[in-house]
């Protein structure tokens, strides 16, 4: 029988590989090292019991499973991952369908009362679906994903103030965006600090 510590660090890796994560991916979530995560794989040291309490939410299987010598069966019935990733993605997109059904009623009542610009609706789903996006994304996306959701959350709103107040034609509006996208990218680029142990 296998120690502890070989028993966690195979399922470590077992639990990143088939959530298609690197390590440097997983010590991002985890605000740890990359060779940190290395040497918990290895079974050279082991997480903190609030870090494997963290793991374990990350990944959807009790603290029991991680120390445990499981049948592969068990776990493919009881923590299937592989199932879980579409169903995250099928929540997120019926949330975000779910603006889009209510800027279609929305165009639809408008164009039975006569209100001007009833097109408007559409243009303002693409903000609220990426606010949407960017609450899903928090929970169960991935960081780099979050830069590119407000950079299209940002343009997106510019251009929507820039088509609601299209009779004062204020097309310098635009201009903000540019130093807005510079100071994402800087912030896409800042290193989170990592606990090293």
């Amino acid at each position: 029988m296998n120690n502890v510590k070989d028993i966690l660090a195979q399922n470590l890796i077992k639990l990143r590989t088939e959530n298609n994560l690197t390590q440097t991916e997983l010590a991002e979530k985890l605000n740890y090292t990359d060779k940190s995560i290395s040497k918990w794989e290895h079974g050279e040291t082991t997480p903190p019991i609030d870090v494997l309490k963290d793991i374990a939410d990350l990944y959807n299987v009790s603290l029991d499973y991680l120390v445990t010598e499981t049948p592969d069966e068990f776990y493919d019935k009881k923590y299937n991952v592989k199932e879980n990733a579409p169903n995250k993605l099928l929540i997120t997109l019926l949330s975000t369908s779910i603006v889009w059904i209510i800027a279609t009623m929305l165009f639809v009542y408008s164009s039975i009362f006569k209100i001007e610009r009833p097109w408007l609706f559409f243009v303002f789903a693409v903000p609220v679906s990426m606010i949407v996006l960017l609450v899903f994304n928090c929970i169960w996306g991935r960081r780099t994903l979050t830069f590119i959701i407000i950079s299209i959350l940002m343009w997106s709103t510019l251009a929507c103030l820039y088509l609601y107040l299209l009779e004062y034609n204020l097309w310098s509006i635009f201009i903000i965006g540019a130093p807005l996208q510079v100071a994402l990218v800087l912030w896409s680029q800042l290193k989170t600090s990592k606990r090293k142990r």
